[in-house]
């Protein structure tokens, strides 16, 4: 009572905002947002109406930054839910005998563990294969647009470290040596961080994100900024369209575009994406890739751009299960600049008894398939393996989409208000309707309570699946059929989207296994013996395996 009373008394000593609100003007918002009011209660709302209006210019001229802290933290954690704390030893192999191949470009396609083994016994140089990777980046982003800054100054500097490192003895881990990119929504010290539209294309933001610290530690070698769909949607940036290495004619699927389309030709070993809502899982699918897209919060967000906070996730996007493994190792933790970020052990082992597994399949979006194709296919090959498939209808009712993309739509407007209250938007590249200018102005009507009220309905759609996917280990599932995207996105549970076959266009199909908060270690086990057994993410655009 207190602070309405207090906006009354503001609202007498501004007569000027005041005239701005009328009762008509009233009648004309309740018509966006479904309520009916009588003339006299629109007349008692005219005086907080006009001071609330005075509060928003007040904070409009503050132009809060993107980086400022959202208070609110989404927790995907519910009562029931024990988030695992002890963390044991993880171990990676090493594989001896490595050779080196007669062309240099066949490291292009070499796993994590395979170049960790040439590294470490100095068969060749962190500085000679970064020199590789940045050759391959000049060489082939022109074609397919997938890298917006080569960062050489810094590739090469952090190269020589890996090498007079190992020099002494020091070997910090697989990914010692190893060149990788990261989406350039990160901000990395020494660089731009352009968010991948023409409003920030000068960007430079003296900070760099934790999980490009956490590969840093771990001895990896950023060699390059990667494309992005402007402000992390679809594949399209002020450099043009990032093309899919199987059929440059198309995109690569958004809006992790580069970190997808430059794994996926060999320009790099590894990336870093992001997802608020598909961005690992789609351009993981369309490119062939293995994306991890893991268990919200388990990744801290410091020094990204925030889209949407409380669905906002960081994960590897790899050739494989193995390597993705490796890169989750080193990047997930919490840091004290994203209290959204949970500590949770990942206590991988690489190996798993699938007969012991409780693997279910979504039969609602795969039973009608043809029998012929790459999902059931799929089945067929675990059952193969010894997994005992239990069918299971994904809760498809649930008006996931809906409420996911209402939450996106207000939290990315507040993110970007500046933007749209300066007209900056108007520099941006997509104009359409269902692109973030339009989004960011629509979303602005959503009233504070039906905001509030989609998190709470959030909450209830996580009570409610969470007792039935807690009963599986492993959810199968086509990786954008149905509402389980949105589901997943809006729980916050992890999955990984890999590739399972080949299209009749001759694309790679995918499939997704999805796992239960913080499964991680179970989740990428799972597709590490599934990738064993098929071998499908051995398969390369012919146009790049040279």
């Amino acid at each position: 009572m207190r602070i309405i009373l207090g906006l009354l008394v503001t609202a007498s000593l501004s007569a000027s905002a005041q005239e701005t609100i009328t009762t008509s003007s009233v009648a004309t918002a309740e018509n966006m947002f479904g309520i009916s009011f009588s003339e006299a209660k629109r007349d008692s709302m005219l005086g907080a109406l006009s001071s609330n209006l005075k509060v928003y210019n007040y904070i409009h001229s503050k132009n809060i930054p993107n980086d400022a802290p959202y208070p609110l933290w989404y927790n995907p954690v519910l009562p029931t839910m024990v988030v695992p704390k002890k963390q044991l030893p993880v171990h990676f192999a090493i594989p001896e005998g490595v050779a080196m191949p007669s062309d240099k470009n066949k490291l292009a396609f070499y796993s994590i563990p395979q170049l960790a083994s040439l590294i470490k016994n100095k068969k060749i140089s962190s500085v000679e294969l970064t020199k590789l990777f940045i050759e391959r980046l000049k060489k082939y982003t022109p074609i397919l647009h997938c890298a917006i800054e080569i960062t050489d100054t810094i590739a090469l500097k952090q190269a020589r470290k890996a090498d007079a490192d190992l020099a002494k003895g020091i070997y910090k881990s697989p990914l010692q040596g190893i060149p990788y990119g990261i989406k350039d929504l990160f901000a990395v010290e020494g660089t731009h961080t352009t968010w991948g539209t023409p409003p920030y294309k000068e960007q430079v933001i003296n900070q760099t994100a934790f999980v490009a610290k956490q590969l840093e530690k771990a001895g990896a070698v950023l060699v390059a900024k990667l494309s992005l769909g402007e402000l992390a949607m679809d594949d399209i940036w002020f450099g043009g369209l990032t093309r899919n290495p199987w059929d440059t004619s198309k995109g690569s699927g958004g809006s992790s575009a580069g970190s997808s389309s430059a794994t996926a030709a060999g320009l790099i070993p590894f990336a870093i994406g992001t997802e608020t809502y598909g961005s690992i899982v789609d351009p993981s699918m369309r490119c062939g890739l293995t994306g991890l897209r893991p268990t919200y919060g388990s990744v801290a967000k410091s020094g990204a751009m925030n889209l949407a906070w409380t669905s906002d996730k960081i994960g590897p996007i790899c050739r494989s299960a193995a390597d993705d493994a490796i890169v989750f190792n080193y990047i997930h933790g919490a840091d004290k600049d994203d209290a959204s970020s949970i500590n949770a052990a990942f206590n991988y082992t690489g190996t798993v008894d699938i007969s012991k597994l409780r693997i279910a399949y979504a039969k609602n979006y795969i039973d009608t398939l043809p029998s012929n194709s790459t999902e059931k296919q799929t089945l067929l090959t675990l059952k193969k393996m010894g997994a005992k498939l239990i069918p299971f209808e994904f809760p498809d009712n649930l008006h996931g989409d809906e409420i996911l993309s209402l939450i996106v739509g207000v939290e990315s407007a507040t993110a970007f208000d500046p933007l749209t209250r300066s007209n900056g938007d108007d520099e941006m590249m997509q104009q359409n309707k269902d692109r973030w200018p339009n989004i960011f102005r629509s979303s602005r009507f959503v009233p504070a309570v039906e905001y509030i009220n989609a998190c709470r309905l959030r909450y209830e759609i996580m009570r409610k699946v969470d007792p039935v996917l807690d009963q599986f280990d492993v959810l199968i599932a086509p990786p954008e059929t149905g509402d389980q995207l949105a589901i997943t996105n809006l729980t916050g549970n992890p999955s990984i989207t890999l590739p399972n076959g080949t299209l009749p266009n001759g694309l790679p199909a995918s499939i997704s296994f999805i796992g239960k908060h913080f499964g991680e270690a179970t989740l990428l086990a799972f597709a590490k013996a599934y990738q064993e057994q098929t071998g499908f993410h051995l398969k390369h655009p012919p146009l790049f395996n040279q």
